[in-house]
């Protein structure tokens, strides 16, 4: 195994745990509302504080890594959400659950969008989105195995165990990192937040690409935290089953991973157009009565949609901004987190009043709209990017 290789299992690995410690919830909802004598939605805030932290400290970390090394920020990440994972286990009520999920959230946000920079900076235009795709298949397939973790645990004991667990395994894995993660350079002399962001913000087609990823975050992370309450509505089903079926949409996050370059060659700017209608149908199916082998077809269909649009649109943005993709990355996980928080948030209540399927009723019509603008302006980016590639190569036989 080569040391890119390498690389890539060793953050895979810390974002499938990191990941799944927060996406647990979605099996564990209810039995922390239970154990803590709260409603569905406001346990749901765990979620939400989770997210809303890791979307703003996103801001803080990516021109961090920028300016002291992206490994250095990635370990001391790992280390404090390991921290803070465990202490999500000693949770007593509302306002200890908010807070040591919320910090979860800071560190959280030291890993995953630095690791999608480190990567981008490590593997060419050719390899990027393949190299992405499987560390963020790994993210996703955490995130949704979690879902049996967690389920498997609040059946079998309390989910506080899901919460010690998650917390142990990241720090014997971050302790491993410590030696295996290559340092590497600082990207900038000095750390300057305000000039950082202004290169960006002035980007516009950059703002207009990341803004999308609000919208993604809003519709497929605001969801995904309802979708073990919808299998339980629907099916019956206890929490270990419920949780056994949520990991579908973890491999489809993995198969997608390792097909999406692939698939992206061969339908040129069709790939995003088919990622979007197959979302749009996932979500519907999901939302549908039709039986439990349909829905299994929709989380699997959910989870390679996610990622097809997910991977194109990071690797499209950090083609961008080539020399800040730390601050790229901080952007992208900003937008992506913050639009899942408001999306927990705004189906908490919308379960309340209308029921959880009218969740994914809305989201197969947003999905919609979302993947068509993502395709139409990734496929505007590659086509002057083409042109400038012609040009330069037409000036360079021209010169020689």
């Amino acid at each position: 195994m080569n040391k890119k290789t390498k690389m890539l299992w060793v953050l895979g690995l810390m974002a499938f745990l990191a990941n799944g410690d927060n996406y647990a919830a979605a099996s564990l909802l209810a039995d922390i509302a239970g154990d803590l004598g709260l409603q569905l939605s406001t346990a749901a805030l765990s979620v939400t504080s989770y997210m809303m932290a890791f979307g703003a400290f996103t801001l803080l970390f990516g021109p961090l890594s920028d300016r002291f090394g992206k490994a250095n920020i990635i370990n001391t990440a790992a280390m404090g959400t390991a921290v803070f994972s465990i202490l999500g286990a000693l949770s007593f009520n509302l306002p200890s659950l908010l807070l040591f999920r919320g910090m979860n959230g800071v560190f959280g946000a030291g890993i995953f969008p630095v690791t999608m920079a480190l990567i981008g900076e490590n593997f060419d235009d050719h390899h990027r989105q393949k190299a992405l795709g499987m560390v963020m298949g790994l993210a996703f397939m955490g995130a949704a195995s979690a879902t049996t973790i967690g389920g498997a645990m609040a059946f079998l004991g309390s989910w506080r165990l899901v919460y010690l667990i998650y917390g142990i395994g990241e720090l014997i894995l971050a302790i491993f990192m410590l030696k295996l993660l290559e340092r590497d350079k600082a990207k900038t002399d000095k750390l300057n937040l305000f000039s950082s962001y202004r290169i960006a913000f002035t980007n516009f087609r950059f703002m207009r690409l990341v803004s999308l990823l609000f919208l993604v975050g809003f519709t497929i992370l605001g969801s995904f935290t309802y979708a073990g309450i919808l299998l339980s509505e629907s099916t019956n089903l206890n929490s270990l089953f419920i949780g056994l079926i949520l990991s579908i949409f973890g491999i489809g996050t993995v198969v997608g991973g390792r097909v999406a370059s692939g698939l992206r060659k061969q339908l040129g700017h069709g790939f995003l157009v088919y990622a979007t209608l197959l979302g749009s149908l996932s979500f519907f199916l999901l939302a549908s009565e039709a039986g439990l082998s349909v829905q299994i077809l929709g989380f699997f269909g959910f989870g390679l949609s996610f990622i097809f649009l997910q991977s194109t649109i990071i690797a499209t943005a950090q083609e961008k901004l080539p020399a800040m993709k730390g601050t790229a990355m901080s952007l992208a996980g900003f937008n992506m987190f913050l639009g899942g928080a408001l999306g927990t948030f705004i189906n908490g209540q919308i379960i309340d009043d209308y029921g959880v399927e009218q969740i994914f009723f809305n989201s197969a019509l947003l999905i919609f709209v979302v993947g068509l603008l993502a395709a139409v302006f990734v496929a505007r980016f590659e086509i002057r990017k083409k042109k400038t590639e012609n040009h330069d190569d037409q000036d360079g036989r021209s010169i020689a």
